[in-house]
């Protein structure tokens, strides 16, 4: 009886819900993984050489998820 409760108040919650904050529900673990990224490449970029490069190739990525988010949130729902 729970699991109907919760699922009946799931679908009650996701119809009156605006699709901005839906989206934002998609958008924000996207961004977390790229923040991440950029802390990983700040942190190799302490090693000679190397890390420069991946920290730019990581930034770079880190652009790339950002803007396939801010994509995303501004689709009309």
């Amino acid at each position: 009886m729970k699991s109907v409760m919760r699922l009946a108040l799931v679908g009650v919650l996701a119809a009156t819900l605006s699709g901005c904050f839906l989206t934002k529900i998609v958008t924000t673990p996207m961004r977390l993984v790229g923040a991440a990224g950029s802390v990983v490449g700040a942190a190799l970029s302490i090693i000679p050489v190397a890390g420069n490069a991946a920290d730019e190739a990581l930034e770079k990525v880190d652009g790339a998820i950002d803007t396939s988010a801010d994509s995303i949130d501004k689709i009309p729902l």
